[in-house]
């Protein structure tokens, strides 16, 4: 990036700076991925230059040949991926793709259901900051108190009770399988439309290592990062049916032109993610969190829900006497990300919280494995035990950076 040097060096250095930070440091946030060069060639690609309002073969500009190529790529690649019959793959985010399915389903001040922030779900779910919980009549859900998992009967109650127009399902920190078919149980029996929001575990889903929305939502959201390893974006997935509802809330509903360089990198993404070695990747991504979550309680870790269905787990800090924000701040600190997290029934605030949030897409990628999970839980325990203690943080940093050496990432960019 020479260029780039050249004429901007404040930027180049920021840019430097992250390459290090990522290659240097141990990245434990659940949403977090680092995708490959090839999608990094597409996201940088000449593509951003072309404006493409509407959809292939029916823009609203010329000059779309070549875009269209590439749009019809991506979602040929995401009904295959997914075994969907329709696929929308505009959505500049995963908020934006719920977003534009609140608006094919629903209208403003109709009465949805999601889960709550605090218990695992997410901010477009229905919290009243959101647009989600603005502009509609939102009853949230939460697990269950002494489980601390979703139960299904009771979230069958509450939707008898307030009959939903939709009822959104999904998580941004919920540890177990979600039952996608108990969902659709409840929302035929009230009825409502289903939409199940599965942007932390796509890769799963689309591998068959979790249960599967396809069948049973009406509609399925989900980010093209995280799990699925590609740029950050969304997509939505759907039937015959409500694919006509979903196109026109997405173009003119939301949104304008899409970016096109993004959707480039996705189509090159889901690519990759239709390769046999992608279903491994999932299985070792699995294989981490259950060897760090067995190794952190060893650690004397507590563990919401005990420990991990998926990718990702929720550590209650109360266990070692300290707050997710002093546990993520002191992380930091020794060269390892994570991210402060509400546990359910949280006393304390969301930029507090009583818990960290640890996930491990992005070290799998990189190629660590059970032995790296175990210097990992290692280091988090010394940390914990002596979390201000700035002589172990940086011996901690240098230790890691060394263990990072043996797994290089992006060695080939230079700026």
């Amino acid at each position: 990036m020479t260029l780039l040097r050249s004429f901007d060096p404040e930027i180049a250095d920021a840019i430097a700076g992250e390459i290090d930070r990522q290659a240097d440091g141990i990245e434990l946030i659940a949403s977090e991925n680092f995708v490959s060069l090839p999608v990094l060639e597409a996201m940088g690609s000449v593509m951003t230059n072309k404006y493409a309002e509407g959809y292939p073969g029916k823009r609203y500009y010329g000059g779309c040949e070549f875009v269209d190529d590439a749009e019809r790529l991506a979602r040929n690649r995401a009904k295959e991926l997914f075994g969907s019959e329709r696929a929308n793959v505009q959505p500049h985010s995963g908020t934006q793709a719920n977003m534009a399915v609140f608006f094919a389903c629903c209208d403003p001040g109709d009465t949805v259901m999601g889960q709550s922030l605090t218990h695992g779900g997410h901010l477009s779910h229905g919290h009243p900051v959101n647009f989600s919980g603005r502009l509609y009549n939102v009853v949230q859900y939460e697990v269950h108190p002494e489980t601390l998992r979703l139960d299904y009967d009771i979230i069958r109650d509450q939707a008898k009770q307030c009959k939903p127009k939709m009822i959104m399902t999904g998580a941004s920190a919920y540890p177990r399988f979600i039952d996608f078919e108990a969902f659709r149980s409840i929302a035929d029996e009230v009825g409502a439309m289903l939409v199940a929001d599965i942007a932390h575990i796509a890769g799963m889903v689309a591998v068959g290592l979790h249960p599967d929305s396809i069948p049973y939502a009406h509609y399925t959201t989900t980010t093209t990062h995280k799990t699925l390893r590609g740029p950050r974006g969304g997509l939505i997935l759907t039937d015959k049916a409500n694919y006509k509802a979903l196109q026109k809330n997405v173009f003119p509903g939301i949104q304008g032109g899409p970016l096109m360089h993004v959707i480039a990198a996705k189509a090159v993404a889901l690519k990759e993610a239709l390769q046999p070695e992608f279903k491994d990747y999932q299985q070792r991504i699995l294989d981490n969190a259950k060897a760090l979550a067995g190794y952190l309680i060893e650690e004397g870790f507590e563990l919401v829900t005990g420990g991990t269905d998926n990718h990702l787990m929720l550590v209650d800090m109360r266990s070692k006497g300290l707050t997710g924000k002093d546990f993520e701040e002191a992380l930091e600190r020794a060269g390892i990300t994570v991210n402060k997290n509400t546990i359910p029934f949280d006393p304390e605030s969301p930029f507090v919280t009583s818990g960290v949030r640890v996930g491990t897409p992005a070290v799998t990628t990189r190629g660590f494995g059970d032995s790296e999970m175990k210097r990992i839980a290692e280091w988090f325990g010394r940390v914990a035990a002596d979390h201000t203690n700035e002589d172990l943080a940086k011996k901690i940093k240098g230790e890691v950076k060394e263990l990072c050496k043996n797994f290089p990432l992006y060695a080939e960019l230079e700026v």
